[in-house]
């Protein structure tokens, strides 16, 4: 597919999003902030309050007309998601407050109770410290030892290091998907095969890969799967465990609560069935309606499409940061096809801070963030204190990278002036 094929994708989509039809300082609101959360569609802003303005009530607990509307619309929820990422089935999907939850309950719930002194954790330097810290914790208390994957000369997974690194006390092998700051996509189902291989499990960080590829849990053979439902056109405050069905009957409760029982006695409980076993207390009904609305809103484009548009656009954007002498890069360039990387770019500008440049491109009504995007050992290991980085979704548009170009032109040529 080309890009005059698939550039109208944008134009299909743009008034499903009224936040970007709006001014920033006077100028059209270029959103290129998407890597951090995305913008979210009618159809999800309607689920939302059609949810709290006619069915509004607790799940799972009343057998009243309102508490089973939402009852079902919440479990069809599940559904929509396990098909989405191609579960086996929709017991081994969990919903969490957001994927940093679904990584801490499997820290804690299979960690905790199954690593030994000696045990090795197999983790990249590309981390989102949402991946960091949880296993960190882990190490600390059970005396497992955490060991790092490093990056190749083109800063992608070090795959011949991974098999170096990787032996029979391998327990767990956590990586990301998509790195949200180099945008490589990491050969995820070649380490989990060296991973079972070993005997070791693994649990992948999706956050930048689902919103914006297709993404089969079951081709990729992961153990755990975490996804934020902000990040893919839902609301915040809700995300998802993907787990193998087996291995998450074998973990025990993360919290205790209401809705993850069976019984409850004054001395001792027993536990619900997956996925109930883990989600304690009353869950966020309403944004997890939505969460569905988004699967479905994204289905229906199509994630192929929204991939191969995405490419394109990347291309693109890298081609004309590539023109910019000051512009430095980081993460892999793209291949011909872009199949290499995500649609986002990392990038210093020598002299000019990153929160400056912000400042400046914000005044242009252009959104991109700055600073090291929880990934500081990563900032660490490249020699940088901070990035800037553009991210798009498939609502972007050539001509709002055009413009981003400008700006970023203009921003440092005024910064130059100074400087001289």
């Amino acid at each position: 597919m080309t890009f005059t094929q698939e550039r109208t994708l944008a134009a299909q989509v743009r008034a499903d999003f009224p936040i970007l039809d709006q001014q920033v300082y006077g100028k059209p609101l270029i959103y290129l902030d998407n890597a951090a959360t995305s913008q979210k569609p009618t159809a999800v802003l309607e689920a939302l309050q059609d949810y709290y303005q006619g069915y509004n009530s607790n799940v799972h607990r009343g057998v009243h007309a309102l508490s089973a509307l939402a009852t079902d619309a919440y479990e069809a929820a599940r559904d929509k998601v396990a098909a989405f990422i191609n579960a086996a089935s929709r017991n081994e999907i969990v919903f969490t407050r957001n994927a940093s939850e679904a990584i801490n309950l499997v820290a804690y719930s299979w960690g905790m109770n199954t690593l030994m002194p000696g045990d090795e954790i197999i983790l990249t330097v590309m981390e989102h410290h949402s991946n960091l810290v949880p296993w960190q914790l882990v190490s600390q208390r059970t005396g497992a030892v955490l060991k790092f994957v490093e990056l190749t000369d083109t800063q992608e997974f070090d795959l011949e290091q991974f098999k170096s690194l990787i032996s029979d006390k391998t327990k767990l092998v956590a990586t990301v998907h998509v790195s949200n700051t180099l945008g490589c996509i990491n050969p995820v189902q070649e380490i989990a095969a060296i991973a079972h291989r070993h005997g070791a499990r693994v649990l992948l960080d999706a956050c930048q890969s689902v919103p914006h590829l297709p993404v089969d849990v079951q081709a990729l053979d992961c153990d755990w799967l975490v996804a934020s439902g902000h990040k893919m056109c839902a609301p915040t405050g809700i995300g998802f465990l993907y787990g193998k069905l087996e291995l998450l009957r074998s973990m025990p409760p993360f919290l205790g609560g209401g809705e993850m029982i069976a019984d409850v006695y004054l001395d001792h409980s027993t536990y619900a069935d997956l996925p109930h076993k883990f989600e304690a207390g009353t869950p966020a009904i309403g944004e997890a309606i939505a969460l569905g609305a988004a699967v479905d809103y994204l289905t229906r484009i199509g994630m192929d499409k929204i991939h191969a548009y995405e490419q394109e656009l990347t291309l693109y954007l890298f081609e004309k940061l590539m023109q910019i002498p000051e512009v430095q890069l980081y993460g892999p360039k793209p291949n011909a096809d872009a199949s290499n990387r995500a649609a986002l770019a990392a990038f210093t500008t020598g002299a000019v801070h990153p929160n400056d440049l912000s400042t400046l491109l914000d005044q242009e009504g252009i959104a991109i963030r700055t600073g090291h995007h929880c990934t500081q050992p990563l900032h660490r290991y490249l020699g940088v204190s901070a990035t800037a980085r553009a991210s798009l979704y498939f609502y972007n548009t050539r001509e709002e990278i055009d413009a981003f170009i400008v700006a970023l032109k203009e921003t440092l040529d005024f910064f130059g002036g100074m400087l001289n």
